[in-house]
């Protein structure tokens, strides 16, 4: 084709323009479903397409994020290139900018990076109780990321519940009563069984301690073996702050005696009487909870309840009002790592 001719054509125009990249919608970058048909929680996110940056996409779209989160309670983001713990940081941070510290602890953790700890340290051949994080403080953090570094070998799952629906299912006679009872949760911090109070607060200053119970609404008393029993009473069912829905949020179940393996139950029985016990909880006004209500409380969770099993990568973010989670018994090495972020505090609002 001689010159002329191609300029006729508008050839030179077409090679001019060059290769055009193509812009795809943020939610065209991803795309979305449910782990099983019933459309239970969590949501699943995937990329699209493999380009996708993991925390370049989380902080272009934390509206979408926010918003899926209120209306399912618990995202999973699945086959993302999140696979170092730095990257894992870098996610978070970008839909919840600050992290924060494990205070007033109930569980020994190892932190990993400001802000990023390891799940509970707890025996693997237990299961931990389905809870809500530091629903046993006045301050509770509203965001839980869950990041899986390694899965178990068998077992090892985060089986989550949607509190709305545990809600729902429990006899009103049972919430009418909690909600004007209200939960007393009383620990005492005993070096060995559970934590001390100085791992549990992060400090060896009792002036210090004093200070921040007075400061939380903590009842406190040092007994006479210098150890720390304290007291607390809890709304154990609370309005989200965000959508106004009741939601059954609580330790009263977990922190109950009656949740222990029955073996590690006889054998606190036999070294502590009943008010030097590590944890309990009660009625607020101090009154035993019916097993019957405890029963209730259990089979709650069991009914709403989601289970799936880790992948490597895996990254698990919560709504830690409208959704409590638990742990399976697991064989072999697990690792997965836990942020907090965006403490609220129901009395300031």
């Amino acid at each position: 084709m001689k010159e002329q001719e191609r300029k006729g054509t508008g050839f030179d125009r077409f090679r001019s323009a060059g290769r055009k990249p193509v812009n795809l919608s943020p939610e065209e970058l991803i795309k979305t479903g449910f782990l099983d048909a019933r459309g239970a929680l969590p949501l699943l996110i995937q990329p699209a397409i493999k380009e996708v940056s993991p925390a370049v996409w989380a902080g272009n779209n934390r509206e979408f994020i926010e918003a899926q989160l209120l209306a399912h309670g618990a995202i999973l983001f699945r086959d993302f290139k999140i696979d170092t713990v730095e990257r894992f940081e870098e996610f978070a941070r970008a839909v919840s900018p600050q992290l924060l510290d494990y205070r007033e602890r109930s569980s020994p953790r190892s932190e990993v990076s400001r802000g990023i700890y390891t799940s509970t340290d707890h025996p693997a051949d237990q299961s931990i109780h389905f809870h809500n994080e530091q629903s046993y403080t006045h301050s509770w953090p509203m965001k839980l990321w869950f990041y899986c570094v390694k899965p178990a070998e068998q077992g090892g799952a985060t089986p989550i519940a949607d509190g709305r629906k545990v809600f729902q299912r429990l006899d009103p006679q049972i919430t009418e009563r909690f909600m004007r009872k209200r939960a007393m949760y009383v620990r005492n911090y005993v070096g060995g069984m559970g934590l001390s109070w100085e791992t549990a607060f992060q400090t060896a200053d009792k002036s210090a301690v004093e200070n921040y119970c007075r400061t939380a609404g903590i009842d406190y008393q040092w007994k006479d073996d210098g150890q720390l029993r304290t007291r607390q009473i809890f709304d154990n069912i609370v309005r989200h702050p965000q959508t106004g829905e009741l939601v059954w949020f609580e330790h009263v179940a977990f922190f109950h005696l009656s949740s222990l393996e029955p073996a590690v139950r006889d054998a606190i029985r036999a070294e502590f009487a009943e008010e030097d016990l590590p944890f309990n909880t009660f009625y607020g006004d101090g009154s035993e909870i019916e097993a019957s209500v405890l029963d209730e409380i259990r089979a709650a969770y069991r009914a709403e309840s989601t289970s799936f099993s880790w992948q490597e990568n895996d990254l698990l973010l919560i709504d830690n009002v409208l959704t409590s989670h638990s742990r399976e018994p697991y064989v072999g090495a697990r690792k997965i790592l836990v942020a907090m972020a965006e403490l609220y505090s129901p009395q300031k609002g």
